[in-house]
C-alpha cells in the first residue's frame, strides 16, 4: 500500500505517482491546514490543487473541532450517474446537441411545481433546483468504452450498449449562503464539537447535502426529458462534506474538499470534458483517510486559461474535443477556463490510486456530449 504515498510528516501525506505533477502551492496549503487547532491528519489526493487558502482534492481529519471553511461553499457537491435507455449505436449527435441547446439553464416555475419533492417545494433556493451552475459543474452523456471488471459492472446493473448520464453539481447558492454566514460569525476558527454553533452548522450542512442530491436528480430528469429518454440511478456520491468518523481508533471529524469517500460502493472519477471518466471500485483505507480523487484536478489557474488558449482556439473550436465529443457552453470565458488542456490527465490520477492499492478500475467512459452553463454568473 505504501507505493505512491508520499509522507511529508506524521500529519501530512499525499498520494501521487512520481511522474504526476503536484503544484507547490497546493502542498503548502496542506501544511497550512495541518496547523489548524485539533487537526490530526491531512491527505492530498492525486488531483490535489490550490484553492482559496485551503487545498482542493484533499481530506482532513480533526479532533474536537470541525471547520466549515474546509468543506467550502459548495456543500454536498458530488457526482451522480444514471444508466439511460439511449442506445449508443443509434445516438444522433446533431439531434441531441440541438435539443440540449434549447434547454434553459434554470427550470421554469411550472416544471418545478410538477417535479419538486414536497420537502423542497417552498425552499428559499427552489429556483436554483434543476440547474447545473457554473465553474467545473457539468452534465455529460458518456459511452462505455472499456469494461475492465465484467462482474462488478454487471452487478451494478450496467449495460455497455446504452449511454450513461453523469451529473456533477452541488447545493448552488444555498451552500454559499451557509458558509458565508459562518465565516462572518466565526471567521476560520472552526467550531467546537458539541457546541450550539456546531449543531446549527451540521443541521444546515445536512440540509445542503439533501438539496445537492435532489438537485443532481432534477438536473438528470430535465436533461432526459429534453432528450425524450429515461434513466435509472446507478450512484450518487458527494465529495464536499464533513462527517463524524473513527480513524485509527480516534473519534473525530473527517472533512472532504474535492475528495470522494471510499465506503459508498462504485464511484466515478471524471476527466475533463475532452477526457475519459473512470468508474472504479474503492478499496477502503485509513492511509487515504477513506478518500479518493474526485476528478482530474486543475493544472492551470482559471485566470490564465484564456490567455494561453485564445490565440490557438476559438470558442467554436473548443466546442469539439479530441475524442470526438461535443460541448455546449455559451459562456465564452468559461469554455476557456474549463478547457481539457487546463486539467491533468484523468488516467494519471486513476493510475496513482490504483498503484497505491486504493481502487480497482471497473470501466472507462468516453464523453459524447457535455452540457455546461450558458450564463456567465459563475454560480
Amino acid at each position: 500500500m505504501g507505493n505512491n504515498v508520499h509522507v511529508l510528516s506524521e500529519a501530512i501525506s499525499y498520494i501521487a505517482s512520481d511522474d504526476l505533477w503536484i503544484e507547490g502551492l497546493a502542498i503548502q496549503q496542506l501544511h497550512t491546514t495541518a496547523n489548524l487547532p485539533g487537526m490530526r491528519r491531512v491527505v492530498g489526493m492525486p488531483d490535489l490543487h490550490p484553492g482559496r487558502g485551503y487545498p482542493i482534492g484533499a481530506a482532513f481529519f480533526s479532533l474536537e473541532r470541525l471547520y466549515p471553511a474546509l468543506v467550502g461553499n459548495d456543500i454536498g457537491c458530488g457526482m451522480a450517474l444514471r444508466q439511460t435507455d439511449i442506445v449508443a449505436r443509434k445516438y444522433n449527435a446533431d439531434k441531441a446537441e440541438k435539443r440540449l441547446l434549447a434547454l434553459d439553464d434554470h427550470a421554469d416555475d411550472a416544471w418545478l411545481e410538477a417535479h419538486l419533492p414536497p420537502a423542497l417545494a417552498q425552499h428559499a433556493w427552489r429556483g436554483a433546483l434543476g440547474s447545473i451552475g457554473g465553474g467545473n459543474h457539468f452534465a455529460e452523456l458518456q459511452q462505455v468504452e472499456d469494461v475492465f471488471d465484467e462482474g462488478r459492472f454487471h452487478q451494478a446493473g450496467l449495460d455497455a450498449q446504452h449511454l450513461m448520464l453523469l451529473t456533477h453539481s452541488g447545493s448552488r447558492g444555498l451552500g454559499q449562503a451557509i458558509l458565508q454566514r459562518h465565516i462572518a460569525a466565526f471567521s476560520h476558527a472552526g467550531l467546537a464539537q458539541g457546541s450550539e454553533q456546531a449543531q446549527v452548522y451540521l443541521a444546515e450542512h445536512a440540509e445542503a447535502l439533501a438539496f445537492a442530491r435532489a438537485n443532481r436528480a432534477l438536473i438528470a430528469t430535465r436533461i432526459l426529458q429534453q432528450l425524450r429518454a429515461a434513466g435509472e440511478p446507478v450512484l450518487d456520491v458527494a465529495h464536499n462534506f464533513v462527517e463524524s468518523c473513527v480513524i485509527n481508533g480516534e473519534q473525530g471529524w473527517l472533512h472532504r474538499k474535492g475528495a470522494t469517500p471510499d465506503g459508498e460502493g462504485l464511484v466515478v472519477i471524471p476527466g475533463s470534458r475532452g477526457d475519459y471518466s473512470w468508474l472504479v471500485q474503492p478499496v477502503a483505507s485509513d492511509i487515504s483517510l477513506h478518500s479518493l480523487a474526485h476528478g482530474a484536478g486543475r493544472k492551470w489557474m482559471r485566470t490564465e486559461c484564456k490567455g494561453r488558449l485564445s490565440g490557438k482556439f476559438s470558442p467554436a473550436q473548443l466546442a469539439r474535443t479530441g475524442l470526438g465529443s461535443r460541448v455546449i457552453c455559451r459562456d465564452k470565458q468559461l469554455i476557456y477556463e474549463e478547457a481539457p488542456q487546463a486539467y491533468k490527465s484523468a488516467q494519471s490520477v486513476v493510475d496513482s490510486l490504483a498503484q497505491a492499492g486504493l481502487i480497482v478500475p471497473v470501466a472507462r467512459l468516453r464523453p459524447v456530449l457535455t452540457l455546461k452553463t450558458r450564463g456567465g454568473n459563475g454560480a
